[in-house]
């Protein structure tokens, strides 16, 4: 089936007339559109989910309302799809963090996810995954490879055991999955299935691997501090979550055979054990 093929049943039932070519992703497969009967054309995004963590990830989407994440238009449960609102400002947060306004881009993460975390009026969906099962992939690894993984691996069990503060968690907001949606702000994309401890939300701010500077001890040190201030965590919960996501990104790493990249997470595991004291 092509991919134009795929978006055909939605373009109809939701009245959207593409905007530009569909693409895929990790997480799905999207087409940019503009609905054809709102007086100024909106724009809007179709994703398809590719598996049950995405469809599940739609659902989320819904629960959270527009608030603090994108609009969701229109959604078709049982296949994961959503029309959704679509990003269109100029900015976007891995640049920001990599050309001098990197702690403007940890507070927008930072605020971002507090409203995520926010009490709602329904309860949540279903066939949501605890964090335990969201670190699966780690004590296999950490056997394997012994080391800073195992110790990271010990870190991470402790902290499953004893979660407080748990929430509905976005489970991977990294710098781009937090988009400018202009006069709506910056708000979220793509969640996970995963519910869990808070602290656990704001790791990614320090262990995005796909900011070069994240190995850097004196910008670890400072977008700590900025994410402790700005979202009231508790400094060594937070150190140790880092280190426990920290190993896990690097076995999800190794599983697909990146040892570079599983090297850099490592990288900064360390440098939040040394912070630990």
């Amino acid at each position: 089936m092509s991919e134009l093929t795929l978006f055909d049943p939605y373009l109809q039932r939701w009245k959207a007339e593409p905007d530009g070519q569909p693409f895929a992703t990790h997480a799905g497969h999207l087409m940019p559109v503009r609905l054809a009967e709102h007086p100024d054309g909106r724009l809007a995004m179709i994703k398809i989910a590719r598996h049950i963590d995405e469809r599940i990830g739609a659902l989320v989407m819904c629960w959270w309302d527009g608030h603090g994440a994108a609009r969701v238009y229109a959604c078709d449960e049982q296949a994961g799809a959503l029309l959704m609102e679509r990003a269109a400002g100029p900015g976007h947060l891995l640049t920001m963090a990599a050309n001098g306004q990197d702690d403007a881009a940890t507070k927008i993460v930072c605020d971002t996810i507090g409203q995520l975390h926010a009490k709602r009026p329904s309860p949540p969906p279903e066939e949501l995954l605890s964090l335990s099962c969201f670190f699966e992939s780690l004590a296999p690894m950490a056997q394997r490879e012994g080391g800073l993984m195992a110790e990271c691996a010990v870190v991470a069990n402790r902290l499953l055991d004893s979660q407080h503060e748990q929430v509905v968690l976005h489970g991977d907001a990294h710098h781009s999955n937090i988009l400018d949606f202009g006069e709506r702000g910056w708000l979220a994309i793509d969640p996970k299935r995963v519910t869990g401890e808070r602290s656990y939300d704001y790791v990614n701010v320090l262990c995005n691997p796909d900011l070069k500077t994240c190995t850097d001890p004196t910008r670890f040190a400072r977008q700590l501090d900025i994410v402790l201030n700005t979202a009231s965590l508790d400094r060594r919960r937070l150190l140790q979550w880092v280190m426990a996501h920290a190993a896990l990104s690097a076995a999800w790493f190794l599983e697909d055979g990146e040892r570079d990249e599983a090297d850099k997470e490592l990288a900064v595991a360390d440098l939040a054990r040394h912070a630990l004291g």
